[in-house]
Protein backbone atom coordinates (compact mmCIF):
# COMPACT_ATOMS: atom_id res chain seq x y z
CA UNK A 1 0.00 0.00 0.00
CA UNK A 2 2.67 2.15 -0.20
CA UNK A 3 6.00 3.30 -2.04
CA UNK A 4 9.43 4.25 -0.83
CA UNK A 5 11.77 6.77 -2.37
CA UNK A 6 14.79 8.93 -1.50
CA UNK A 7 13.86 12.66 -1.88
CA UNK A 8 16.95 15.55 -2.71
CA UNK A 9 18.41 15.52 0.49
CA UNK A 10 18.23 11.59 0.73
CA UNK A 11 15.53 11.56 4.00
CA UNK A 12 13.06 8.60 3.09
CA UNK A 13 9.64 9.32 2.72
CA UNK A 14 6.99 6.68 2.33
CA UNK A 15 4.02 7.41 0.40
CA UNK A 16 1.12 7.48 0.58
CA UNK A 17 2.85 10.14 2.97
CA UNK A 18 1.48 10.02 6.93
CA UNK A 19 -1.71 9.31 5.44
CA UNK A 20 -3.99 5.75 5.04
CA UNK A 21 -7.37 5.34 3.45
CA UNK A 22 -10.52 4.74 5.05
CA UNK A 23 -12.52 1.52 5.51
CA UNK A 24 -14.47 2.40 2.80
CA UNK A 25 -11.86 3.83 0.46
CA UNK A 26 -10.17 0.25 0.97
CA UNK A 27 -11.44 -0.74 -2.16
CA UNK A 28 -10.92 1.25 -4.34
CA UNK A 29 -7.46 1.45 -2.99
CA UNK A 30 -6.58 -2.06 -3.70
CA UNK A 31 -8.21 -2.04 -7.31
CA UNK A 32 -5.77 0.98 -8.39
CA UNK A 33 -2.57 -1.12 -6.05
CA UNK A 34 -3.30 -4.19 -7.85
CA UNK A 35 -2.80 -2.18 -11.66
CA UNK A 36 -6.58 -0.93 -12.06
CA UNK A 37 -6.39 1.36 -14.61
CA UNK A 38 -10.20 2.46 -15.27
CA UNK A 39 -12.33 4.00 -11.86
CA UNK A 40 -15.67 5.69 -11.28
CA UNK A 41 -16.34 6.80 -7.60
CA UNK A 42 -19.43 8.56 -6.87
CA UNK A 43 -18.92 9.22 -3.66
CA UNK A 44 -21.09 11.56 -1.28
CA UNK A 45 -20.10 15.21 -0.39
CA UNK A 46 -17.15 15.11 2.23
CA UNK A 47 -16.24 11.44 1.99
CA UNK A 48 -12.12 12.61 0.64
CA UNK A 49 -12.84 11.88 -2.59
CA UNK A 50 -9.99 14.57 -3.64
CA UNK A 51 -7.91 13.34 -0.80
CA UNK A 52 -7.58 9.69 -1.78
CA UNK A 53 -7.11 10.57 -5.69
CA UNK A 54 -4.23 12.90 -4.77
CA UNK A 55 -2.71 10.41 -2.31
CA UNK A 56 -2.71 7.47 -4.87
CA UNK A 57 -1.04 10.00 -7.58
CA UNK A 58 1.37 10.58 -5.56
CA UNK A 59 2.25 7.07 -5.31
CA UNK A 60 1.77 6.67 -8.87
CA UNK A 61 4.24 9.35 -9.93
CA UNK A 62 6.83 7.79 -8.11
CA UNK A 63 6.09 4.20 -9.88
CA UNK A 64 5.71 5.35 -13.32
CA UNK A 65 7.82 8.64 -14.67
CA UNK A 66 5.53 10.31 -16.84
CA UNK A 67 2.54 13.81 -16.84
CA UNK A 68 -0.13 13.61 -14.17
CA UNK A 69 -3.32 15.70 -14.37
CA UNK A 70 -6.24 16.78 -11.75
CA UNK A 71 -8.65 18.04 -13.54
CA UNK A 72 -11.56 19.90 -12.67
CA UNK A 73 -14.92 21.22 -14.79
CA UNK A 74 -12.93 24.72 -15.17
CA UNK A 75 -10.04 25.72 -14.68
CA UNK A 76 -11.09 29.31 -12.85
CA UNK A 77 -11.92 26.86 -10.17
CA UNK A 78 -9.24 24.53 -10.18
CA UNK A 79 -6.86 27.05 -7.93
CA UNK A 80 -9.93 27.18 -4.72
CA UNK A 81 -10.99 23.80 -5.26
CA UNK A 82 -7.62 22.14 -5.02
CA UNK A 83 -4.57 24.04 -5.53
CA UNK A 84 -5.30 26.04 -2.83
CA UNK A 85 -7.72 23.34 -0.35
CA UNK A 86 -6.46 23.60 3.29
CA UNK A 87 -7.38 20.53 5.54
CA UNK A 88 -9.85 21.78 8.11
CA UNK A 89 -8.45 19.13 10.65
CA UNK A 90 -4.22 20.09 10.34
CA UNK A 91 -4.60 23.70 8.53
CA UNK A 92 -1.97 22.22 5.67
CA UNK A 93 -2.97 22.84 1.91
CA UNK A 94 -3.73 19.20 0.88
CA UNK A 95 -1.13 19.46 -1.68
CA UNK A 96 1.50 19.65 0.60
CA UNK A 97 -0.22 16.94 2.57
CA UNK A 98 0.04 14.93 -0.66
CA UNK A 99 3.35 15.77 -2.28
CA UNK A 100 5.91 16.56 0.70
CA UNK A 101 8.06 19.36 -0.65
CA UNK A 102 10.88 17.20 -0.37
CA UNK A 103 10.22 15.41 -3.38
CA UNK A 104 9.37 18.34 -5.35
CA UNK A 105 12.17 20.32 -7.65
CA UNK A 106 10.43 22.90 -9.05
CA UNK A 107 6.76 24.59 -8.07
CA UNK A 108 4.91 27.14 -10.21
CA UNK A 109 2.06 28.69 -8.06
CA UNK A 110 0.55 30.72 -11.18
CA UNK A 111 0.00 27.73 -13.11
CA UNK A 112 -0.41 25.06 -10.79
CA UNK A 113 2.13 23.00 -11.41
CA UNK A 114 4.82 20.71 -9.90
CA UNK A 115 7.56 18.52 -10.79
CA UNK A 116 9.42 16.00 -8.89
CA UNK A 117 12.80 14.76 -8.66
CA UNK A 118 12.23 11.88 -10.62
CA UNK A 119 10.94 13.87 -13.17
CA UNK A 120 7.23 12.77 -13.20
CA UNK A 121 5.06 16.05 -13.17
CA UNK A 122 1.47 17.38 -12.01
CA UNK A 123 -0.89 19.69 -12.85
CA UNK A 124 -4.26 20.78 -11.82
CA UNK A 125 -6.57 21.62 -15.19
CA UNK A 126 -9.64 22.36 -16.34
CA UNK A 127 -12.23 20.28 -18.28
CA UNK A 128 -12.46 23.68 -20.14
CA UNK A 129 -8.73 24.07 -20.62
CA UNK A 130 -6.84 20.51 -21.32
CA UNK A 131 -6.61 20.97 -25.01
CA UNK A 132 -5.07 24.16 -25.23
CA UNK A 133 -2.30 22.60 -22.48
CA UNK A 134 1.31 21.15 -24.35
CA UNK A 135 3.63 19.12 -23.48
CA UNK A 136 3.25 15.39 -23.27
CA UNK A 137 -0.18 14.32 -22.49
CA UNK A 138 -0.90 12.44 -19.18
CA UNK A 139 -0.28 8.62 -18.03
CA UNK A 140 -2.33 9.71 -15.21
CA UNK A 141 -5.38 11.63 -14.61
CA UNK A 142 -7.72 12.56 -12.01
CA UNK A 143 -11.62 13.65 -13.09
CA UNK A 144 -12.93 15.40 -10.12
CA UNK A 145 -16.43 16.64 -10.24
CA UNK A 146 -16.72 14.52 -13.31
CA UNK A 147 -20.50 15.30 -13.53
CA UNK A 148 -20.05 18.84 -13.69
CA UNK A 149 -17.12 18.25 -16.24
CA UNK A 150 -17.47 18.80 -20.61
CA UNK A 151 -17.97 15.12 -21.34
CA UNK A 152 -15.27 15.98 -24.18
CA UNK A 153 -12.43 15.49 -22.25
CA UNK A 154 -12.79 12.14 -22.15
CA UNK A 155 -13.89 11.71 -25.47
CA UNK A 156 -10.12 13.63 -26.44
CA UNK A 157 -7.95 11.48 -23.62
CA UNK A 158 -9.67 8.15 -23.62
CA UNK A 159 -7.50 6.93 -26.49
CA UNK A 160 -4.30 8.34 -25.71
CA UNK A 161 -4.90 6.97 -22.07
CA UNK A 162 -5.51 3.64 -24.09
CA UNK A 163 -2.50 3.88 -26.28
CA UNK A 164 0.04 4.70 -23.39
CA UNK A 165 -1.86 2.76 -20.98
CA UNK A 166 -2.40 5.13 -18.19
CA UNK A 167 -5.13 5.30 -15.87
CA UNK A 168 -7.95 7.20 -14.91
CA UNK A 169 -10.11 7.82 -11.72
CA UNK A 170 -13.31 9.89 -11.90
CA UNK A 171 -14.33 10.95 -8.65
CA UNK A 172 -18.12 12.76 -7.65
CA UNK A 173 -21.05 13.67 -6.86
CA UNK A 174 -24.51 13.11 -9.58
CA UNK A 175 -25.62 15.74 -11.01
CA UNK A 176 -29.05 14.41 -12.43
CA UNK A 177 -28.81 11.66 -15.35
CA UNK A 178 -26.53 12.81 -17.75
CA UNK A 179 -22.84 11.70 -18.92
CA UNK A 180 -21.62 10.72 -15.74
CA UNK A 181 -25.02 8.62 -15.49
CA UNK A 182 -24.88 7.38 -18.82
CA UNK A 183 -20.67 6.27 -17.62
CA UNK A 184 -21.86 4.48 -15.32
CA UNK A 185 -24.37 1.97 -16.70
CA UNK A 186 -22.36 1.91 -19.42
CA UNK A 187 -19.34 0.38 -17.57
CA UNK A 188 -20.83 -0.86 -14.25
CA UNK A 189 -20.94 -4.24 -15.52
CA UNK A 190 -17.03 -4.31 -17.06
CA UNK A 191 -14.61 -6.05 -15.13
CA UNK A 192 -11.93 -3.67 -16.26
CA UNK A 193 -13.93 -1.12 -14.60
CA UNK A 194 -13.98 -0.33 -10.51
CA UNK A 195 -17.15 1.50 -10.47
CA UNK A 196 -18.77 2.49 -6.80
CA UNK A 197 -21.88 4.01 -5.30
CA UNK A 198 -21.64 5.14 -1.77
CA UNK A 199 -24.25 7.37 0.80
CA UNK A 200 -23.62 8.73 3.62
CA UNK A 201 -25.25 5.55 5.45
CA UNK A 202 -22.90 3.50 4.22
CA UNK A 203 -19.37 5.20 4.68
CA UNK A 204 -20.79 6.52 8.16
CA UNK A 205 -17.87 9.69 7.65
CA UNK A 206 -20.51 12.61 8.65
CA UNK A 207 -22.00 12.07 12.51
CA UNK A 208 -26.05 11.99 12.18
CA UNK A 209 -26.67 14.72 13.78
CA UNK A 210 -24.03 16.91 10.86
CA UNK A 211 -26.44 15.13 8.45
CA UNK A 212 -29.67 16.27 9.54
CA UNK A 213 -28.37 19.52 10.11
CA UNK A 214 -27.10 20.17 6.58
CA UNK A 215 -30.75 18.87 5.30
CA UNK A 216 -32.79 21.37 7.59
CA UNK A 217 -29.98 24.22 5.83
CA UNK A 218 -30.47 23.15 2.33
CA UNK A 219 -34.23 23.25 2.86
CA UNK A 220 -33.98 26.65 4.04
CA UNK A 221 -31.38 28.01 1.64
CA UNK A 222 -32.76 26.76 -1.42
CA UNK A 223 -36.44 26.16 -0.21
CA UNK A 224 -37.92 22.57 0.26
CA UNK A 225 -38.01 20.69 -3.54
CA UNK A 226 -34.53 22.20 -4.46
CA UNK A 227 -32.94 21.62 -0.59
CA UNK A 228 -34.25 18.15 -0.48
CA UNK A 229 -33.36 17.36 -3.97
CA UNK A 230 -29.49 19.01 -3.52
CA UNK A 231 -29.53 16.49 -0.13
CA UNK A 232 -30.21 13.38 -1.65
CA UNK A 233 -27.88 14.34 -4.48
CA UNK A 234 -24.73 15.05 -2.59
CA UNK A 235 -25.63 12.93 0.24
CA UNK A 236 -26.99 10.18 -1.02
CA UNK A 237 -25.90 10.11 -4.63
CA UNK A 238 -28.97 10.18 -5.91
CA UNK A 239 -29.26 10.51 -9.80
CA UNK A 240 -32.80 11.16 -9.82
CA UNK A 241 -32.84 14.96 -8.98
CA UNK A 242 -32.62 16.89 -11.96
CA UNK A 243 -29.88 19.69 -12.59
CA UNK A 244 -30.48 22.09 -10.05
CA UNK A 245 -31.52 25.45 -11.49
CA UNK A 246 -31.74 23.76 -15.11
CA UNK A 247 -33.06 25.43 -17.61
CA UNK A 248 -34.49 22.81 -19.61
CA UNK A 249 -33.71 19.52 -17.92
CA UNK A 250 -37.79 18.77 -17.49
CA UNK A 251 -38.10 19.38 -21.05
CA UNK A 252 -35.20 17.20 -22.35
CA UNK A 253 -36.47 14.27 -19.76
CA UNK A 254 -39.95 14.79 -21.85
CA UNK A 255 -37.80 14.30 -24.71
CA UNK A 256 -36.58 11.20 -23.45
CA UNK A 257 -39.52 9.69 -22.29
CA UNK A 258 -41.39 10.84 -25.89
CA UNK A 259 -38.88 9.15 -28.03
CA UNK A 260 -37.97 11.97 -29.42
CA UNK A 261 -33.96 11.33 -29.41
CA UNK A 262 -33.75 8.73 -31.28
CA UNK A 263 -32.64 7.69 -34.49
CA UNK A 264 -33.83 10.43 -37.22
CA UNK A 265 -33.74 9.80 -41.27
CA UNK A 266 -32.85 12.87 -43.40
CA UNK A 267 -35.71 13.20 -45.76
CA UNK A 268 -33.84 14.08 -49.40
CA UNK A 269 -34.67 16.86 -50.64
CA UNK A 270 -36.69 18.64 -46.99
CA UNK A 271 -34.85 22.32 -46.15
CA UNK A 272 -32.11 22.35 -43.53
CA UNK A 273 -31.58 25.32 -41.25
CA UNK A 274 -28.28 26.07 -39.61
CA UNK A 275 -27.87 28.07 -36.64
CA UNK A 276 -24.93 29.33 -35.20
CA UNK A 277 -23.00 30.46 -31.60
CA UNK A 278 -19.74 31.73 -33.17
CA UNK A 279 -16.98 31.63 -30.24
CA UNK A 280 -14.43 33.96 -30.15
CA UNK A 281 -12.11 32.46 -27.03
CA UNK A 282 -14.86 29.93 -27.08
CA UNK A 283 -16.47 26.80 -28.91
CA UNK A 284 -18.46 27.47 -32.11
CA UNK A 285 -21.10 25.49 -32.06
CA UNK A 286 -23.77 24.75 -35.29
CA UNK A 287 -27.17 23.06 -34.90
CA UNK A 288 -28.78 21.53 -38.25
CA UNK A 289 -32.60 21.31 -37.81
CA UNK A 290 -34.20 20.03 -41.32
CA UNK A 291 -38.13 20.88 -41.67
CA UNK A 292 -40.80 17.67 -42.63
CA UNK A 293 -43.58 19.82 -42.89
CA UNK A 294 -43.93 21.51 -39.28
CA UNK A 295 -41.96 19.09 -37.34
CA UNK A 296 -38.33 20.34 -36.77
CA UNK A 297 -35.50 17.62 -37.08
CA UNK A 298 -32.52 18.39 -35.36
CA UNK A 299 -30.12 15.46 -37.39
CA UNK A 300 -26.65 16.76 -36.64
CA UNK A 301 -24.82 19.05 -33.95
CA UNK A 302 -21.05 20.41 -34.72
CA UNK A 303 -18.93 22.26 -32.29
CA UNK A 304 -15.22 22.98 -31.70
CA UNK A 305 -12.93 25.21 -30.39
CA UNK A 306 -9.63 26.92 -31.93
CA UNK A 307 -10.23 26.81 -35.76
CA UNK A 308 -10.84 29.39 -38.00
CA UNK A 309 -14.11 30.36 -39.34
CA UNK A 310 -13.12 28.65 -42.81
CA UNK A 311 -12.48 25.22 -40.41
CA UNK A 312 -16.90 25.72 -40.38
CA UNK A 313 -17.88 26.27 -44.15
CA UNK A 314 -15.81 23.41 -44.44
CA UNK A 315 -18.09 21.25 -43.00
CA UNK A 316 -21.18 23.01 -43.12
CA UNK A 317 -20.21 21.87 -47.29
CA UNK A 318 -19.07 18.29 -46.08
CA UNK A 319 -22.73 17.90 -45.68
CA UNK A 320 -25.12 16.54 -48.76
CA UNK A 321 -27.97 18.75 -47.30
CA UNK A 322 -30.66 21.26 -49.11
CA UNK A 323 -30.04 24.04 -47.30
CA UNK A 324 -32.24 26.53 -46.61
CA UNK A 325 -30.73 29.07 -44.48
CA UNK A 326 -27.92 30.10 -42.00
CA UNK A 327 -28.55 31.95 -38.76
CA UNK A 328 -25.88 33.67 -37.58
CA UNK A 329 -25.75 35.39 -34.18
CA UNK A 330 -25.84 39.74 -34.43
CA UNK A 331 -22.17 40.11 -33.61
CA UNK A 332 -21.36 37.78 -36.36
CA UNK A 333 -22.03 41.11 -38.53
CA UNK A 334 -19.69 43.21 -36.75
CA UNK A 335 -16.10 43.97 -38.53
CA UNK A 336 -12.76 42.41 -37.96
CA UNK A 337 -10.32 44.72 -36.52
CA UNK A 338 -7.82 42.08 -38.52
CA UNK A 339 -9.80 42.50 -41.88
CA UNK A 340 -12.64 45.05 -41.73
CA UNK A 341 -14.88 42.55 -43.06
CA UNK A 342 -17.64 40.97 -40.90
CA UNK A 343 -18.58 36.99 -40.40
CA UNK A 344 -20.74 36.86 -43.06
CA UNK A 345 -18.79 39.04 -45.49
CA UNK A 346 -15.93 36.55 -44.49
CA UNK A 347 -17.89 33.30 -45.00
CA UNK A 348 -19.54 35.06 -48.82
CA UNK A 349 -15.54 35.25 -49.84
CA UNK A 350 -15.31 31.73 -49.03
CA UNK A 351 -18.27 30.27 -51.45
CA UNK A 352 -20.97 30.70 -49.06
CA UNK A 353 -24.47 31.91 -50.56
CA UNK A 354 -25.11 35.15 -49.28
CA UNK A 355 -28.81 34.49 -50.05
CA UNK A 356 -28.31 31.93 -47.52
CA UNK A 357 -26.68 34.15 -44.65
CA UNK A 358 -29.24 35.87 -42.37
CA UNK A 359 -27.69 37.53 -39.48
CA UNK A 360 -30.19 37.85 -36.63
CA UNK A 361 -30.87 40.46 -34.36
CA UNK A 362 -29.75 40.80 -31.17
CA UNK A 363 -32.70 39.12 -28.52
CA UNK A 364 -33.39 39.29 -24.94
CA UNK A 365 -31.94 36.27 -23.38
CA UNK A 366 -34.91 35.62 -21.28
CA UNK A 367 -37.04 35.94 -24.07
CA UNK A 368 -34.92 33.75 -25.72
CA UNK A 369 -35.12 31.11 -23.50
CA UNK A 370 -38.83 31.29 -23.13
CA UNK A 371 -38.60 30.87 -26.75
CA UNK A 372 -36.87 27.79 -26.58
CA UNK A 373 -38.79 26.52 -23.71
CA UNK A 374 -41.80 26.74 -26.94
CA UNK A 375 -40.07 25.34 -29.03
CA UNK A 376 -38.78 22.45 -27.78
CA UNK A 377 -41.72 20.00 -27.03
CA UNK A 378 -42.14 19.67 -30.85
CA UNK A 379 -38.37 18.85 -31.73
CA UNK A 380 -37.48 15.63 -32.50
CA UNK A 381 -33.28 14.99 -31.70
CA UNK A 382 -30.91 12.09 -33.31
CA UNK A 383 -29.59 10.68 -30.69
CA UNK A 384 -25.78 9.31 -32.23
CA UNK A 385 -25.64 12.96 -34.38
CA UNK A 386 -27.14 15.65 -32.04
CA UNK A 387 -25.21 13.65 -28.76
CA UNK A 388 -23.29 16.24 -28.23
CA UNK A 389 -26.14 19.18 -28.36
CA UNK A 390 -28.30 17.10 -26.42
CA UNK A 391 -26.09 16.70 -23.73
CA UNK A 392 -25.70 21.03 -23.51
CA UNK A 393 -29.59 21.67 -23.30
CA UNK A 394 -29.73 18.97 -20.46
CA UNK A 395 -26.56 20.84 -18.60
CA UNK A 396 -27.88 24.39 -19.18
CA UNK A 397 -28.76 26.08 -15.91
CA UNK A 398 -29.05 29.65 -13.92
CA UNK A 399 -26.19 30.95 -12.32
CA UNK A 400 -26.41 30.65 -8.34
CA UNK A 401 -25.85 33.75 -6.37
CA UNK A 402 -24.27 32.64 -3.28
CA UNK A 403 -25.00 36.06 -1.67
CA UNK A 404 -28.63 35.99 -2.11
CA UNK A 405 -28.89 32.23 -1.87
CA UNK A 406 -31.08 32.30 -4.86
CA UNK A 407 -30.25 31.45 -8.90
CA UNK A 408 -30.14 35.05 -10.48
CA UNK A 409 -32.17 35.73 -14.18
CA UNK A 410 -29.15 34.68 -15.88
CA UNK A 411 -27.18 31.74 -17.12
CA UNK A 412 -24.28 29.87 -15.84
CA UNK A 413 -21.25 30.40 -18.45
CA UNK A 414 -19.56 26.65 -18.71
CA UNK A 415 -18.92 23.95 -21.43
CA UNK A 416 -23.18 23.75 -21.95
CA UNK A 417 -23.58 26.96 -22.93
CA UNK A 418 -22.30 27.48 -26.54
CA UNK A 419 -24.50 24.75 -27.90
CA UNK A 420 -26.90 25.84 -25.65
CA UNK A 421 -27.14 29.64 -26.95
CA UNK A 422 -26.79 28.53 -31.05
CA UNK A 423 -29.95 26.24 -29.81
CA UNK A 424 -32.05 29.82 -28.42
CA UNK A 425 -30.80 31.26 -32.24
CA UNK A 426 -32.39 28.41 -33.67
CA UNK A 427 -35.59 28.93 -30.97
CA UNK A 428 -35.83 32.05 -32.30
CA UNK A 429 -35.00 32.10 -35.78
CA UNK A 430 -38.09 29.32 -36.28
CA UNK A 431 -40.54 30.64 -34.79
CA UNK A 432 -40.98 32.87 -37.64
CA UNK A 433 -39.71 30.20 -40.66
CA UNK A 434 -41.97 27.01 -39.49
CA UNK A 435 -45.23 28.55 -41.21
CA UNK A 436 -43.87 29.53 -43.99
CA UNK A 437 -41.97 25.99 -44.31
CA UNK A 438 -45.02 24.27 -43.86
CA UNK A 439 -47.66 25.98 -46.30
CA UNK A 440 -44.81 24.99 -48.67
CA UNK A 441 -44.59 21.05 -47.84
CA UNK A 442 -46.46 19.21 -49.86
CA UNK A 443 -45.38 15.63 -49.08
CA UNK A 444 -46.36 14.32 -45.56
CA UNK A 445 -43.08 12.67 -43.99
CA UNK A 446 -43.91 11.76 -40.39
CA UNK A 447 -41.75 9.23 -37.91
CA UNK A 448 -43.00 6.09 -37.24
CA UNK A 449 -41.20 2.97 -34.81
CA UNK A 450 -41.60 0.03 -37.79
CA UNK A 451 -39.33 -2.40 -36.53
CA UNK A 452 -35.63 -2.99 -34.82
CA UNK A 453 -34.00 -0.79 -37.21
CA UNK A 454 -35.80 2.19 -35.23
CA UNK A 455 -37.68 5.07 -36.49
CA UNK A 456 -38.03 5.86 -40.04
CA UNK A 457 -39.53 8.29 -42.36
Amino acid sequence: MSSGVIGRKQTQITLPYKWKPRHYQKKLWKYLMNGGKRALCIWHRRSGKDECALHWTACAMFERVGTYWHMLPEASQARKAIWEAINPHTGKRRIDEAFPHELRETTRENEMFIRFVNGSTWQVIGSDNFDSLVGSPPVGMVASEWALSDPKSWAYLRPILAENGGWVLFVTTPRGKNHCYKMLEAVKDDPDWFTEVLTVDETMAIPRATVERELKELRAEYGDEHGLAMFRQEYYSSFEAAVIGSYYGDLMENALQEGRITRIPVVPGAPVYTAWDIGYGDSTAIWFCQMVGREPRIIDYYENSGKGLEHYVTEINKRDFNYAQHFLPHDAGHGSMRTGKSMDEQMIDMGMNKKLLTVMDRTDVEAGIAQVRTFLPQVWFDVERAKRGVDCLKAYQRKWDEKKKAFANVPLHNWASDGADAFRYLAVAMADVRPSVAKKTTTPYHLQNTSEQGWMA
